[in-house]
């Protein structure tokens, strides 16, 4: 059953010019996802703004915080061999049992992000 869905749109530009500050890059994204985004080169803004999108969707989900989500280290963006993005989970946002899909694009400047949970047998 479809517990949570939430969806967000991010300005690249916006994500460029706050991504000046080491600080906000560190506290809001997992070495992991730093690594990722990093790797893509030109397109590395994109990247980030699809992962922060990421947290904001999740948060309207799952009803948890934005503090919770951006600054407690427990979400991280993944992605699979194939670059199929996947969210992972810890501490006080882990979510047994539920299973989270997420969908990212970017174009135009805008990077969005749609976030799903499923919990079975919860009705």
């Amino acid at each position: 059953m479809v517990a949570g869905i939430g969806i967000d749109l991010c300005g690249v530009e916006r994500m460029k010019k706050a991504l000046q500050s080491e600080h906000f890059k560190e506290r809001i994204f997992s070495p992991e996802e730093i690594s990722y985004c990093e790797s893509k080169g030109r397109k590395r803004f994109e990247s980030y703004a699809a992962g922060f999108a990421a947290r904001e969707a999740f948060c309207k989900a799952s009803g948890k915080t934005l503090s919770a989500v951006m600054f407690g280290g427990n979400f991280t963006l993944t992605r699979n061999n194939d670059g199929v993005p996947s969210v992972k989970l810890s501490g006080n946002l882990a979510m047994p049992g539920a299973k989270i899909f997420v969908s990212l694009t970017h174009e135009g400047g805008f990077a969005c992000a749609v976030v799903v949970i499923d919990k079975e047998g919860e009705y």
